[in-house]
C-alpha cells in the first residue's frame, strides 16, 4: 500500500482499543486504508512527515484522524492543537475517540477545533457500532472542503 492511499490515521496507545477500532472499520471495508500510530509524538511525525516518517510526502495528508486523548509522550490535546494551528492540516477532520467523558476534555477539544468528540462505549457491540458508524460517516457521507 502506498502512502498516498492512507485515508484514516488512528492515534491510539491501547492495542486492544486499536484492534477493536480496526475490526469496526473492517466492517465498513475501511480497515485497509488505516495507519495506526501508538502515541502523540508518532502522530505528529506522521502528519508533518518528520522523524521516522520523514520519507513521506507532507502533502499526502490523511482524510480523517481518529485521536485518543490520553497518550504517552504527547497527549491528544497537544496533537489536536498542532494540527489545527497549521494552515495545511487545519482542514483534516479530527474525531476524538476517548474513554474520557470529562467536561473539560470535551470543552477543550472543541476550543481547539475538533470536529467530533466521541466517548468510547464500554460494551463491545456498542464500541464496534460507534466506530463503524464514525468511519462510514466521515469517509463516505461527509463532504470535506
Amino acid at each position: 500500500m502506498g502512502m498516498e492511499e492512507i485515508e484514516i490515521l488512528l492515534v491510539e496507545d491501547n492495542p486492544t482499543d486499536a484492534e477493536l477500532t480496526m475490526r469496526a472499520l473492517k466492517r465498513r471495508n475501511l480497515a485497509n486504508q488505516v495507519v495506526w500510530v501508538k502515541d502523540g509524538a508518532e502522530a505528529l511525525d506522521f502528519i508533518f512527515a518528520t522523524g521516522d516518517f520523514s520519507h513521506r510526502n507532507p502533502e499526502d495528508l490523511p482524510k480523517l484522524i481518529l485521536l485518543d486523548l490520553r497518550m504517552p509522550k504527547v497527549d491528544g490535546l497537544e496533537v489536536l492543537q498542532r494540527i489545527k494551528a497549521e494552515e495545511n492540516t487545519r482542514k483534516i477532520p479530527v474525531v476524538v475517540l476517548t474513554s474520557s467523558k470529562e467536561d473539560r476534555d470535551i470543552v477543550e477539544s472543541y476550543k481547539l477545533g475538533v470536529n467530533s468528540y466521541v466517548s468510547k462505549p464500554v460494551e463491545f457491540d456498542e464500541f464496534i457500532d460507534a466506530v463503524s458508524t464514525l468511519g462510514f460517516y466521515w469517509m463516505l457521507i461527509n463532504n470535506p472542503p
